[in-house]
């Protein structure tokens, strides 16, 4: 099971999450589709086989583990 991180869509803005992505954490897609919500990433992250995780904060960076928690 490798981690996957759940990314709050548009990136990098300060609005309201519109969607969610899953992505490797060298920033690949991991579906190459938008989620409308985060449970429904997490869910599909799960199926996969993966580790979910979701951001703590709004302006995330993947190799700063304290921006993220498990799913």
């Amino acid at each position: 099971m490798s981690n996957v991180f759940v990314e709050p869509l548009p990136k990098g803005s300060s609005a309201a999450a519109t969607s969610y992505a899953l992505e490797y954490a060298h920033g690949a897609s991991v579906t190459g589709r938008e989620y409308p919500t985060q449970q429904q990433a997490i869910n599909a992250a799960r199926q996969l086989g993966h580790r979910p995780l979701v951001a703590r904060v709004r302006n995330t960076d993947k190799g700063n583990p304290d921006h993220w928690r498990a799913a």
